[in-house]
């Protein structure tokens, strides 16, 4: 028996593809063989960025068409998810004999996917090959949305996925109480409800419900599902192969040249976009702060940005940026604190890094991931919206004040840092973890 062979499927959108590319590492490391299946588009935009399609001893990258054209817009989900759904399931079958055909010792024992790509469980499990899921956010939202029929059965959403009412539910004791107007599926549309509860039911073909987090982290997800299996913290070798984006790195730079623990960082993901009132208080509000900042924008609120800050901002103080390595960033010893929209990647690379964190989460799960942040961990603080329903100058400078001075949350990050960092040591939890599931898939 040769080593596992693992096909691996993300969804197209960075929050997915990075932690599989992530994941396909790690494999690589332990000396699995990986095949990597982009779409087409997708892979020709990351063939610009550093490593990602290149080809290395352990992990080869194959591609099929989503079945959109180039001008479709890829940030409509719902027409990139029916698109792939009744596009690629007749071709997979076909690049799988032909990835096996390549070498016949070693064909493809194991297919794992992120969410929306559960059809190529059917598909291994027509073909008698072992499938698993990466869950790309918290192991609670997957809790979250694997009570999808206990929330409908108990009258807390209706068969839509709407709340019957506003209130804070608990799934299970000790998990954070959420908002039913904060529901993972929340804002998404009846449509992709539809979709995800579907989707849910598709993925119980994957054996192992694989999770980017530590047992310590969210252990009272644990208890919904005996599939959940905690192998975080992913940390790729290389963070710049596992992005899908590259840019301008001359800031790096800038930033060897900040004194220890002065710089705010401020991402908001690759999704977010922010309203240009919004992002002209953040502006304000940073300028008000007098400390050098970080702030990376993703490029179709670019222009936006700079316009909302040409006016305010006054000497060199900060770098506005379109993209930054996150994980080299957060362990920069420059860094002061992270002004994050909670997004469940960046929550774990702010704690890899041991940072303290001031959360603004703009959607779905992010809301989750800040009740862990500040009152779980108590690693941050929240960011409070003013009545015009923004965050003022006032509050940030106010927050990232007391956030500064507050010794600890500080001594909490860097202990949350090293309890995180423990479980992928060998002989940690989801070191252990990891080596099951390798040997189970071979």
């Amino acid at each position: 028996m040769g080593v596992p062979h693992f096909l691996l499927i993300p969804y197209p959108t960075l929050g997915h593809v990075n932690p599989l590319m992530q994941l396909s590492q790690v494999l690589a490391r332990h000396g699995c063989k990986i095949t990597f299946l982009n779409t087409e588009f997708n892979h020709k935009g990351a063939n610009t960025a550093a490593g990602v399609g290149i080809d290395n001893a352990h992990i080869k990258f194959v591609t099929l068409p989503d079945g959109l054209v180039p001008e479709d817009d890829r940030s409509d989900h719902k027409k990139v998810i029916f698109s792939i759904k009744s596009h690629m399931p007749p071709m997979l079958p076909k690049l799988i004999q032909d990835i096996d055909a390549l070498d016949a010792n070693n064909n493809i024992t194991c297919i794992v996917v992120t969410v929306n790509m559960g059809w190529a469980l059917e598909v291994g499990h027509k073909l008698g090959i072992k499938g698993a899921l990466l869950w790309p956010a918290s192991a609670t939202s997957l809790a979250t949305c694997d009570c999808i029929p206990w929330l409908i059965h108990d009258g807390i959403i209706d068969s839509d996925g709407n709340p019957i009412k506003k209130q804070e539910i608990q799934l299970s004791t000790n998990l954070p109480m959420m908002d039913t107007e904060n529901l993972p599926w929340c804002s998404l549309g009846k449509m992709l409800f539809h979709h995800i509860a579907q989707e849910m039911q598709t993925i119980k073909l994957g054996d192992w419900w694989l999770c980017n987090t530590t047992y310590d982290l969210e252990s009272a997800a644990f208890s919904i599902s005996r599939r959940f299996l905690p192998i975080g913290p992913l940390i790729a070798s290389d963070s710049n192969k596992s992005s899908l984006w590259q840019g301008d790195t001359t800031f790096l730079d800038w930033l060897d040249q900040q004194p220890p623990q002065s710089v705010i960082y401020v991402a908001f993901g690759s999704l977010a976009v922010i309203d240009h009132n919004q992002l002209k208080e953040l502006a304000l509000g940073l300028n008000f702060l007098d400390k050098p900042f970080l702030w990376v924008v993703r490029p179709s609120n670019d222009n936006e940005a700079n316009n909302a800050c040409s006016d305010e901002f006054h000497g060199s103080k900060g770098r506005i940026v379109s993209w930054a390595p996150q994980k080299k960033i957060l362990n920069h010893p420059a860094i002061a604190c992270f002004i994050s929209h909670c997004g469940w990647n960046s929550t774990i690379e702010g704690v890899c890094g041991g940072v303290p964190f001031l959360c603004w989460p703009l959607a779905k799960d992010q809301f989750v991931n800040k009740s862990y942040i500040c009152d779980v961990w108590k690693v941050g603080l929240g960011l409070d919206k003013a009545e015009n329903g923004l965050i003022s100058k006032g509050e940030i400078r106010k927050k990232v004040e007391q956030l500064l001075g507050d010794e600890g949350i500080k001594a909490r990050s860097l202990k949350l840092k090293e309890l995180t960092l423990n479980n992928i040591v060998e002989g940690g939890h989801s070191s252990k973890n990891l080596k099951n599931f390798i040997s189970w898939a071979e």
